[in-house]
């Protein structure tokens, strides 16, 4: 009886010690530290830091022993002895991969991202989107104009099918002058980027507009450890310098200010004058409660001339080199000032408020010449696209854990408001520059999208299954400036995105999961009116089935099956000033990728996609979709070591593709490595940086274009190209202080 009451009694005081536990996880100066890992090592039971580096955790015992591991801090092992909402303070350490462990969220992904962004710190604003696996960009005007997008099968153009947003602004650009989604990142300096958050597909009711292959969320540092001043020489008269300064630091407030100048004349044999003027600044106060408000801001102005496409014949015959130009009087001018804010209001451990509010002020101006003299014998087919812009808009996310009866709940409800208003909208035929021959179009162009969306995560057991829900109202307004009578043209219409993912993590070195969504990306306003709001949000069907798996403790594995369908829709094309219906397409494929640590200092990745994708109304043969990628491959090794010394050698393949419906032009295919290596001595580093070490001949971007040169009396449809960078290499000295 004696021994059946003891049992009892400890049985009782067991479930009465079992809590929900809750504590906050920092840096070792204060700051919170999201997306820590917490496990209980009594039950494996494990969870992970939120935004204000808040947890909570369930089934925790009295005397339970808590590991908490973050990438690049040292471990930390804490025994409870009773008190809830405890301070965890973690030191900077250097990198181990079997510290890192398989996040049971929808954002498990970015386990990838953290990953390459410690092992392959990023050394210009190009590599920033290169950091999502699979995603190959390409750039053809000059340095300045936002670069061409390559991912899951899409030629996303600049930015149609890809959403990208900066610290909760967005970045893509509606009814842009030079086309949909226009999403230019040159605003951004490289080296403050703190985190990269991605996935592919419609899956994340957070994300709206665009996101039909996939999004890019990047979020800049709040604070920096040094300030710093670099200069960088390279090759082609090119030249950077920056510099980074540290204004506060400490447990109540963060302050830094960032400024880049870069300069070239680029590899061509008519110089660019490529020049970019770079400021950025952020501001953290972390208030009490555990709330806290980011100020930010950032400005470029950058203004570039270009050599543009050539065609393949003009370089067979001998009248250019690959370097050359038809028209070297091509480029253009822009400018972008952002300012944003974000407030995290602090409830309780479950509870916060995420408030984002942003505006900015871009101005845009490009010169092309795409066909040469195919619409104009004597003067050429230069045209100019031209707008000024104001952007504003904010959002507003609640977040809540709570509990329906014994399964837990994470909840987020959020609305928000985007408002494009687009002062002349401008398509122009024009002469060196400098005389207009026509207007094309002229107008202007209002777009408000107001949305709102609910997202839950549901924990039963090993499963996470997260329904969600997204409701997207656009009213379209525009003004044509060219025609006789004013008129004002208005449509709205609304769409819903649902989605439904599956994630089963059995323990924390292995994660399956399952994702199903609708997403969309919004028309251009000139097509919405000219179709009467008919057909002009086209939505996207997905889904993923994949595996995440760490078989070792120094390796990551990921893989992917996937499946997209676009429906019909109008595109408006901005080089012509015309509406070209679209149709329904087709994508499938396979995603594959390891990080695998070998020793203390030695990281090699590698990342395989492979892709079919067909327009499904087209007879078989002429259903190819031109330039969608089929075979990406993206590697590297990297070597960092306490001396101060690092170097890593990335390489990056893109095979043939087709250029036309019907395959009779292919896109060649490339593979180009680069190089660099750094020193660090005390406060100095001294670094080398090439590109394409060995000198391939490879083309950046192509395209099948109907043109016509000068001498010639009928018009031809081949590959035009902008050639990709030759050996390059450039130096770079930095002092920290």
């Amino acid at each position: 009886m004696k021994n059946a009451l003891t049992c009892l009694l400890c049985l009782l005081a067991a479930v009465t010690n079992a809590q929900t536990f809750q504590g906050t996880v920092y840096t070792n100066e204060g700051k919170p530290l999201e997306e820590a890992t917490v496990l209980n090592l009594r039950n494996g039971i494990h969870t992970h830091t939120n935004e204000l580096g808040v947890f909570r955790l369930k089934d925790v015992n009295t005397g339970d022993s808590l590991r908490i591991t973050h990438i690049s801090y040292s471990p930390y092992t804490i025994a409870i002895a009773g008190k809830n909402d405890i301070e965890i303070r973690l030191h900077p350490a250097e990198f181990k991969l079997d510290e890192v462990a398989i996040r049971s969220s929808l954002r498990h992904l970015n386990i990838i991202a953290d990953i390459d962004l410690v092992t392959n710190p990023v050394n210009t604003s190009q590599e920033l989107l290169r950091k999502v696996p699979g995603l190959f960009i390409g750039q053809h005007a000059g340095g300045g104009k936002a670069e061409q997008i390559f991912l899951r099968g899409f030629d996303v153009d600049h930015g149609t099918d890809v959403n990208i947003s900066v610290d909760g602004m967005p970045v893509n650009m509606v009814s842009h002058a030079h086309g949909q989604g226009y999403a230019d990142l040159h605003f951004l300096i490289p080296e403050t980027i703190e985190k990269i958050d991605f996935d592919k597909g419609p899956y994340h009711a957070s994300r709206g507009d665009f996101a039909t292959a996939g999004y890019v969320a990047f979020r800049t540092a709040e604070d920096i450890d040094k300030s710093s001043v670099s200069l960088g020489i390279g090759k082609f008269n090119t030249l950077r310098t920056l510099g980074m300064f540290r204004l506060a630091g400490d447990e109540k407030e963060a302050a830094w200010l960032a400024t880049e100048y870069m300069s070239t004349n680029g590899y061509f044999e008519s110089p660019q004058h490529f020049n970019r003027l770079n400021l950025m600044g952020k501001y953290t106060a972390f208030l009490p409660r555990k709330n806290k408000l980011s100020l930010s801001f950032s400005h470029l102005d950058s203004r570039w001339d270009a050599s543009g496409q050539i065609p393949q014949r003009a370089v067979d015959n001998g009248s250019i080199t690959r370097f050359g130009a038809i028209d070297n009087t091509e480029g253009g001018n822009t400018r972008r000032t952002n300012l944003n804010l974000q407030f995290f209001r602090y409830i309780d451990a479950g509870t916060f408020v995420k408030n984002t509010a942003y505006f900015t002020r871009y101005d845009f101006e490009l010169y092309s010449n795409f066909t040469f003299f195919l619409n104009d014998p004597v003067n050429g087919d230069q045209i100019r696209q031209k707008e000024k812009r104001t952007l504003a808009g904010f959002e507003s996310e609640f977040n809540k854990n709570l509990m329906a009866g014994n399964i837990p709940v994470a909840l987020q409800v959020a609305a928000g408001l985007r408002n494009d208003a687009v002062r002349d909208l401008e398509l122009s035929h024009t002469l060196n520059r400098k005389t207009t021959l026509q207007e094309i179009q002229l107008g202007d162009a209002d777009q408000v999208n107001l949305y709102g969306y609910v997202n839950t995560d549901w924990r039963l057991g090993k499963w996470l299954i997260n329904p969600a829900i997204r409701i997207d109202h656009f009213r379209f307004g525009y003004t044509d400036k060219l025609a006789a009578a004013y008129q004002s043209q208005q449509q709205e219409k609304t769409t819903i995105s649902p989605k439904l993912n599956f994630i089963y993590t059995p323990n924390r070195n292995l994660q399956y999961f399952l994702k199903l969504g609708k997403g969309f990306h919004s028309n251009d306003t000139r097509v919405v009116v000219a179709q009467s709001g008919k057909e002009i949000l086209p939505a996207a069907y997905g889904a993923d089935l994949g595996v995440v798996w760490k078989p070792w403790p120094k390796l990551v594995m990921n893989a992917a099956l996937w499946y997209l369908h676009l429906q019909q829709e109008f595109v408006y094309v901005g080089d012509e000033g015309v509406v070209e219906p679209g149709g329904k397409t087709r994508r499938m494929g396979v995603d594959l990728g390891l990080r695998y640590q070998v020793g203390s200092n030695l990281f090699f990745d590698g990342d395989l996609t492979y892709t079919h994708a067909r327009a499904t109304d087209e007879p078989k043969g002429s259903d190819h979709i031109p330039l969608a990628p089929v075979v990406t491959v993206t590697g590297g090794i990297s070597y960092r070591h306490h001396s101060g010394f690092n170097g890593s050698v990335r390489t990056r393949y893109l095979g043939h593709r087709p250029a036309n419906e019907d395959n009779t032009i292919v896109a060649k295919g490339y593979h180009v490595t680069d190089l660099s290596l750094a020193y660090q001595w005390n406060n100095w580093t001294i670094g080398v940086i090439t590109e394409n070490i060995f000198n391939t001949a490879w083309n950046e971007t192509q395209f099948a274009t109907e043109t016509r040169l000068s001498t010639e009396p009928a018009p031809v449809t081949e590959i035009h190209f902008t050639p990709g960078t030759p050996f390059n290499i450039r130096g770079v000295l930095t002092y920290r202080f």
